[in-house]
């Protein structure tokens, strides 16, 4: 489960933040200044810091400034009422990662919230994978989302792709089709599984059909685990 920290002066809408965000299953924290803030933002099980850009003490754009030079993997999305473009040039400088202008909707909170989490994910795959992965006659280059088998490239849709190599990083062992949902998808719950086993289809469709090899291993009732078997 992600953890997210909201760091707003308003207690009000603090509340309504954290409230919303804990009924979309996240684990939420909350400051209402800066040095509060700051000091909780370091701790390193905080995924994710919701930053109203007008604090009593230190403003959001000297706690970005500050906590860039620990955590650089920590994502900051910006409240901010102010829209000038110097201000939004300002922030991205300093490397906040996105900006919601109030006033907003929560759902529009919610939403934003959920795609910097899903890019994060994506992009510690690309970072955090090796620079190929080689099985067989399977090529998997997924800081480029590209796949080859017997040197044809096959397209693949991102979450194939990550499905993938999330299974090919670690052969033999055994995923769980819920470590599957938060690793891919991002979810902490998955009621309907079918959306991890169509795209496991898919692969089989798109990977086994035209290799030499079987790469996808399903472990009934459980879950699925990556090993190269000659056809």
């Amino acid at each position: 489960m992600s953890k997210l920290l909201v760091v707003e002066d308003d207690p009000t809408m603090c509340e309504m933040l954290a409230y919303n965000l804990r009924r979309e299953g996240f684990d939420v924290d909350t400051a209402s200044d800066g040095e509060t803030g700051m000091s909780k933002a370091n701790q390193s099980d905080v995924s994710m810091l919701i930053l109203d850009l007008m604090l009593p003490g230190i403003d959001g754009l000297q706690i970005t400034r500050e906590l860039r030079q620990r955590r650089s993997d920590l994502i900051i999305l910006m409240l901010t009422a102010r829209s000038e473009e110097a201000v939004r040039i300002q922030g991205f400088g300093l490397g906040i990662d996105d900006f919601l202008a109030k006033p907003f909707s929560m759902g529009e909170l919610v939403a934003r919230v959920k795609a910097l989490l899903r890019r994060s994910r994506l992009e510690a795959l690309r970072n955090g994978a090796p620079p190929e992965l080689v099985f067989g006659d399977l090529k998997i280059v997924a800081r480029d989302f590209r796949c080859w088998v017997a040197g044809t490239e096959i397209d693949l849709r991102p979450k194939e792709l990550t499905l993938l190599a999330t299974l090919a990083a670690e052969p033999g062992r055994l995923f769980s089709r819920a470590e599957l949902a938060e690793k891919v998808w991002g979810y902490d719950k998955m009621t309907d599984t079918r959306t991890i086993d169509t795209h496991i289809k898919n692969l089989r469709r798109k990977v086994e059909q035209p290799s030499e090899y079987t790469y996808i291993v399903t472990v009934r009732g459980i879950g699925y685990r990556f090993r190269v078997q000659p056809r």
